[in-house]
């Protein structure tokens, strides 16, 4: 049973009044969305009998064609590729750069050390070989972001020396402390990468779509590449993710998921395609109560006096909030409270514990209706200094508010 602290409710009620500017915001953007999604839908003619599955090869699989196509026309591309077949984000993100690698190939990163996970992609394990880029003479290099901003000099230099084959921007903050690249961030560097370079510019979108009005590939980016799981997932697609870009670039990615001699035509999945359709067609204004949570919790918990990223006026390009706790207790009690207040799962007493894909021991709630959904209310962290806590997602603006005042009772006590 979950009880409302009458000091924190008052709290709660007099932050979201000076949040009225910020959630109007996020509510335009997300009537842009929507439009997007729903001129998306009618101009591919979606109709009930498109949501049959199939079976065995997949050939003239037309669910699989249109929910593609559907994602095609939002993300403004020529081609993209959909499939419940790809488990995570991090999947999506692996099969594209080795569908795009070869051995020698040299990759990019110009938003500084890429999400946990990556890492084995990119160096692989010790004494191994796994298969990762390292393990196929494929490098890696990166630059740092300065201040959050990109460096433009050294990304300049970097790529008029090595000739890289992809410049690799991952646009949320990962485990990092930094706000999420905003449209207008990525779009500024492409515009400088393309005066001097035609190299393939591939961008993790994994949390930031439809958190605004443009997407980067509107701005010049090849590929976008995420996971249905999380926002465009909009809660409802059970596992899955998509990339969306240039259709040479596609049809290599189709090659490494089925072969090189079947291609984007081949793969079935027999249960249908649904849930895929009406997630993301309910994924604009899923993203937006997750953003509004984003708002009001770090307006809270800064009247509260804890640093967050982002802050409650910066503009949001994801649906995280990051809190600084300094305290590894206070970072376990509000996971737990977060996990406490879950529709599912909420007797669970968590603790930290090793992960796939992860250096640290990592905590993390997610009393999701689909296992690991960012989109779905959630709170993580690595069991590192300087303990921070990562707030994200919510199917309900209403939910999210509940678990906020339940995990904020559990800091203050």
């Amino acid at each position: 049973m979950i009880n409302i602290d009458k000091d924190i409710l008052k709290l709660i009620n007099d932050c979201e009044k000076e949040c009225v500017e910020q959630f109007n915001e996020i509510e335009r953007i997300e009537f842009l969305n929507q439009l997007k999604v729903l001129n998306a839908f009618n101009e591919n003619h979606i109709q009930t009998h498109h949501f049959i599955g199939s079976s065995g090869y997949g050939h003239n699989d037309i669910g699989k064609e249109k929910i593609s196509a559907v994602f095609a026309d939002i993300f403004h591309t020529e081609s993209a590729f959909v499939s419940p077949l790809i488990s995570c984000g991090t999947e999506a993100i692996s099969q594209t750069l080795f569908a795009l690698l070869r051995p020698n190939d040299k990759m990019l990163c110009i938003s500084g050390t890429p999400y946990d996970t990556l890492k084995q992609v990119i160096y692989g394990v010790e004494g191994k070989n796994v298969g990762s880029l390292r393990d196929y003479n494929i490098e890696y290099h990166e630059v740092d972001l300065i201040n959050g901003e990109f460096d433009y000099i050294k990304i300049r230099n970097k790529i008029k020396e090595l000739n890289p084959k992809i410049v690799y921007i991952q646009r949320s903050r990962g485990y990092s402390l930094r706000n999420a690249l905003n449209i207008n961030q990525i779009k500024d560097i492409i515009e400088d990468i393309r005066t001097y370079s035609n190299v393939y510019i591939v961008v993790d979108n994994c949390y930031g779509e439809f958190t605004e009005e443009f997407e980067p590939t509107d701005v010049g980016a090849d590929l976008v590449i995420g996971s249905l799981l999380k926002n465009m997932g909009g809660g409802v697609a059970p596992t899955g993710g998509y990339i969306a870009g240039k259709k040479d670039l596609i049809e290599l990615f189709s090659y490494k998921i089925t072969s090189p001699a079947l291609g984007i035509d081949t793969g079935s999945y027999e249960p249908g395609y649904k849930l895929f359709f009406e997630g993301v067609f309910l994924s604009p204004h899923i993203v937006a109560q997750a953003k509004k949570l984003v708002v009001l919790a770090s307006k809270v918990l800064n009247k509260l006096g804890y640093d967050t990223t982002p802050k409650y006026n910066e503009k949001l390009s994801d649906i995280v909030c990051c809190i600084h706790f300094n305290d590894k207790d206070k970072l376990i009690k509000f996971t737990r409270a977060i996990q406490a207040s879950s529709a599912i799962d909420s007797d669970s007493i968590l603790e930290a514990g090793e992960m796939d894909g992860y250096e640290d021991l990592i905590i993390m709630a997610s009393g999701s209706f689909n296992q690991g959904s960012s989109i779905e209310l959630s709170c993580d962290g690595p069991m590192r200094e300087p303990y921070a806590g990562y707030l994200q997602g919510c199917l309900s603006y209403q939910h999210g508010k509940i678990g906020l005042m339940n995990a904020i009772k559990q800091i203050i006590i």
